[in-house]
Order: C-alpha cells, then sequence, then structure tokens
C-alpha cells in the first residue's frame, strides 16, 4: 500500500501535476510578499516624519525670527536663551539645537553685508564680518544701510526606523526684516 502511494506520487511529480496545482499557493505568495509590505510600510513612514520634522522645524525657525525681528528694547541672553528654548519646544528636538541669531547691513556703495551683532546657543560659531560680507547670494536685494534679522538651527535627526534613511542634519536659514524698528538692538543701541 505504501509503495503503491509512493509510485502514484512519483508520476504525479513526473508529470508535473505538482507544478499546476493552486492549492496552497496564497499562504506562499503571503509569506514573499508580507515582509516587503512591511518594510515598505515603515520606509513611508520614515520618509513621512523626515519631512513633518523639517516643515516643524521650518515653522519654529519662522516663529523665533518672527519674534526677534518685533523686539524694539535691546535684548539680551536672557532673551537669547528664552527664544531658544522656544525653538526647542516648538520643534519637539530629539536632540540637541544649535542656534544663531546676527544682525547684518548691507552696504549699498561695497555692495556687501556687515555684521551688527551675532549670538550661538550650542555647537556653532558666532558670524563675523568676512562670512557675510558676499553674501549676496543668499539675502535678499536690499536698501543701503538696510539690516536684516538672520535665524540659523540646525538640529540632527534621526529616523524613527532604519529602513535606508540615515541620521542627518536639519539646517534652516531664515532672514526677516526687523518690524517696528530700524534694527534691533543687542544689550545697546550704540
Amino acid at each position: 500500500m505504501k509503495q503503491l502511494m509512493i509510485k502514484n506520487r512519483l508520476r504525479a511529480a513526473l508529470r508535473c501535476d505538482f507544478l499546476r496545482r493552486e492549492d496552497g499557493t496564497i499562504a506562499i505568495e503571503a509569506m514573499i510578499i508580507m515582509p516587503m509590505m512591511f518594510w515598505t510600510f515603515l520606509a513611508l513612514f520614515s520618509i513621512f516624519d523626515t519631512y513633518r520634522m523639517y516643515g516643524i522645524h521650518q515653522k519654529a525657525s519662522y516663529t523665533i525670527a518672527d519674534a526677534v525681528s518685533r523686539e524694539t528694547l535691546p535684548i539680551d541672553n536672557d532673551y537669547i536663551d528664552g527664544v531658544h528654548e522656544m525653538f526647542e519646544y516648538l520643534a519637539s528636538s530629539q536632540g540637541q539645537t544649535n542656534m544663531r541669531i546676527s544682525q547684518v547691513k548691507y552696504d549699498a556703495d561695497g555692495d556687501r553685508f556687515y555684521k551688527d551683532w551675532s549670538v550661538t546657543r550650542g555647537d556653532i560659531a558666532a558670524l563675523d564680518h568676512a562670512t557675510v560680507s558676499d553674501w549676496n547670494d543668499r539675502l535678499p536685494n536690499m536698501v543701503d544701510e538696510e539690516r536684516v534679522i538672520i535665524v540659523e538651527t540646525v538640529t540632527n535627526f534621526d529616523p524613527p526606523f532604519n529602513t535606508g534613511l540615515e541620521e542627518r542634519e536639519i539646517v534652516n536659514f531664515v532672514f526677516t526684516r526687523p518690524r517696528y524698528a530700524p534694527r534691533v538692538c543687542y544689550y545697546s543701541c550704540n
């Protein structure tokens, strides 16, 4: 009896009946496709979260630039500490955030920019005159002696899942004119 069963199975295999049978194919297809679908879902979630964090950080940078631009009294280190903490709160930062707030003035005669003041928080260097002098391609066209406030933020972002996206820096460069005064002063208006 056993030999007959084995003989029938061998004959069926030789006739390729095994290849024509369709029972059990869904389970095999699911085993092949499910890991790919799961990975795709995680990758899309990571990509969406990365774009979401870029948007949140950009909005937080614009908020800080707008807050600084509305000041009419001289700002100080306590103010800078406060806006740095506000940025970290608004951006829901995962790690250390670096922030540089600067004010530059345009000189039309020399077609260059000069730094009025620059304050940093974190591991970022303050601006100097040499750095900002040729920022004609980074800043808008301005009239002579006009000032602009620049807020630069740098934050490390690590995607929630390891699906091919590596850790990267979210860098924002935001500029705005002072709103209610010709300039924003740092400690004193000299």
